[in-house]
């Protein structure tokens, strides 16, 4: 969804363009947008939206989400996208996490995105609508995928929230696992893994889950995450064969 749709696309779309609530959640179910804009809560968190320079720096530059500077900055710092990889996109749209990647993988490279939202298309990047809890739209990327192993899986999956903190952790850890069991079968050796995660139960768990795959793991809060947000990213580096 583009820009033009500023609540559609920054308040409720799924993945990357949203931070609502100030947790950097998906999007709310659609029955609930009207109570939430209501709120005393989404109108400041509309307020500090507009405000936020991330924000004017995505309209100014025609990205779709503010979150594709927390992948340039991990582009800058550790290089991740090279040309000619395969980059998995988990959690894709609106697609800001897509912009930066395909430019850096080139016409060599590829991108598929997976979202249980619909986005609009980008050039070089393959997408596939559909819920990745479910079997069928893993089958369809495992399809897209023909056999060939992952150079970099990027998860950047988030529940619907609930505003029961221990149901909501839970269902974002689940997410991570399934990003996990993804990366486990399908990341060749020496790849990389990047997953968003909050910081709560099963959180140190989860970390050394990943330490026992890769050879360098680091968790990282972009300077575009949110200073009160719970959100940060784990980089994994080294797919190590056992």
């Amino acid at each position: 969804r583009g820009e033009s749709d500023i609540w559609g696309t920054l308040m409720w779309q799924t993945g990357h363009a949203v931070e609502a609530a100030d947790s950097n959640t998906r999007e709310l179910p659609l029955e609930n947008r009207g109570a939430m804009a209501k709120s005393k809560s989404s109108k400041r968190w509309l307020a500090e939206h507009f405000d936020d320079p991330y924000v004017k720096q995505a309209q100014q530059q025609g990205l779709r989400s503010r979150a594709a500077f927390k992948l340039q900055e991990l582009q800058d710092k550790y290089a991740l996208i090279r040309p000619g990889m395969t980059v998995v996109d988990l959690g894709a749209a609106p697609g800001g996490w897509c912009q930066v990647a395909q430019p850096l993988v080139g016409p060599g490279g590829r991108v598929i995105a997976l979202d249980i939202l619909a986005m609009e298309p980008l050039p070089g990047v393959a997408f596939i609508l559909g819920d990745f809890t479910e079997a069928e739209p893993l089958g369809e990327l495992e399809q897209a995928l023909d056999g060939a192993m992952v150079d970099l899986v990027m998860s950047d999956m988030a529940p619907n929230i609930s505003g029961m903190a221990t149901v909501d952790q839970a269902k974002a850890m689940y997410l991570a696992e399934l990003a996990l069991e993804f990366v486990r079968t399908h990341l060749k050796p020496g790849g990389d893994f990047v997953v968003k995660l909050f910081q709560g139960t099963d959180f140190d768990s989860f970390v050394l889950q990943v330490r026992s795959l890769f050879d360098k793991v680091r968790v990282i809060k972009p300077k575009a995450s949110r200073p009160r947000s719970r959100e940060v990213y784990l980089l994994a580096r080294g797919r190590q064969v056992k």
